[in-house]
């Protein structure tokens, strides 16, 4: 029984090593497996700086988020020199949020790189926020760098080319303006949109030109409609800002005054 006790011992560790052999098989296959699904991205994170770790990809994936496009946003932010994470907030869990919310993480990104480049004040939750409201964060921070022109009456959306006013002479003018505007980020939410500012801007002009005693008055200096119109600060409580109204065009119209003393005369 003595002599063989060294034997019995020498087979239970035998079967030690071969079931740590298992287990240490099992943890490299998985391993492996985990290299081939997401050892490129995660290395490519790795080398870039960008803090994902390989189990948060592993998480992305059983959250049905796509691991590539938070990457690429984390890279896209470090290498852009926007600042750290703790400096931007730009964590991976707050990029997974905003995408499980519905958010376009990449166009998120590109705004506040844009941003950032043109001094811009614009942290990560204004611009998701801005984001999940529907409005084009890139194409805002754009439009607050590089203003954009409005075509007031806007042809595309209205039937008419020209706005009709009637000074007091009663004269016609036929006219068409062109707004300059820029993004108001701090009313971009909530803010009434350009069809807005047409509006107040045709009002404005129509206004302006039925207060001028003769036509030949606005035709004159059409710049003076301009400034009155830009004074009345038509671009409150929207998501713009109103840099500039340009009257680009004045034809004559009818004469609606004599016309009518002409109908009343036949009367």
């Amino acid at each position: 029984m003595v002599g063989q006790f060294p034997f019995l011992l020498a087979q239970g560790n035998t079967a030690l090593m071969i079931l740590g052999g298992i287990i240490f098989l099992f943890f490299a296959f998985i391993f492996a497996v985990l290299m081939l699904l997401y050892g490129g991205i995660w290395f490519q994170a790795y080398m870039s700086n960008a803090n994902v770790s390989l189990w948060s990809l592993v998480g992305m994936s059983l959250r049905q988020v796509n691991a590539r496009v938070i990457v690429q946003a984390k890279i896209m932010a470090i290498q852009s020199g926007t600042g750290t994470e703790k400096e931007t907030g730009i964590t991976t869990r707050r990029l997974e949020a905003h995408y499980l919310a519905g958010g376009n993480v990449p166009s998120v990104i590109r705004a506040i790189i844009a941003a950032n480049r043109a001094d811009i004040d614009l942290d990560f939750d204004r611009a998701a926020a801005i984001d999940l409201a529907g409005r084009d964060v890139l194409e805002a921070v754009q439009t607050s760098v590089y203003p954009k022109v409005i075509d007031c009456p806007d042809p595309n959306r209205s039937h008419r080319s020209t706005l009709s006013a009637i000074a007091r002479n009663g004269v016609e003018l036929k006219v068409r303006a062109r707004v300059t505007v820029r993004t108001n980020l701090e009313q971009l939410i909530g803010g009434a949109t350009e069809e807005t500012i047409i509006a107040r801007v045709g009002e404005g002009i129509i206004t302006s030109i039925g207060s001028a005693d003769t036509h030949l008055a606005v035709m004159e200096n059409p710049d003076k409609i301009s400034k009155a119109v830009l004074a009345r600060g038509l671009d409150a409580q929207t998501a713009f800002e109103i840099v500039s109204i340009d009257i680009a065009d004045i034809d004559v119209g009818e004469n609606i005054g004599a016309r009518l003393q002409t109908d009343q005369a036949e009367a």
